[in-house]
């Protein structure tokens, strides 16, 4: 898989909007001005936005993810390389759906419906 293979998971999710806040070529992916997915300039995986710090650990203890450089410890690199797409595609979608049930009912109504 590829930065292109996350960026069209990303994208067809309701109200996602990508940016590069650092410059420097980093995909950074938001609802509503909250960040659910961010490629680094010159790495090979996403990070992604897990339930806790208990989930996070879970997937480094795994091996399905890795600690995300930067991020809260509830965030994980996950290695596009090395997880099938539905397991990527899942990781990305679950970082979505926290995200955007953090957003106000009022930003939520105007998203349209959760995908499955």
């Amino acid at each position: 898989m590829s930065r292109e293979t996350v960026n069209r998971i990303c994208k067809a999710l309701p109200g996602a909007e990508w940016s590069d806040p650092w410059g420097g070529g980093h995909d950074a992916w938001k609802v509503c001005d909250k960040m659910f997915a961010c490629i680094g300039a010159v790495q090979d995986g996403v990070s992604v936005k897990t339930p806790s710090i208990e989930d996070a650990q879970l997937l480094i203890d795994m091996e399905r993810a890795e600690k995300a450089p930067y991020f809260h410890r509830s965030w994980v690199r996950v290695d596009w390389d090395a997880i099938p797409e539905d397991e990527l595609r899942d990781r990305i979608l679950t970082s979505y759906k926290i995200v955007r049930r953090g957003l106000t009912k009022k930003l939520q109504a105007t998203l349209g419906p959760i995908p499955d």
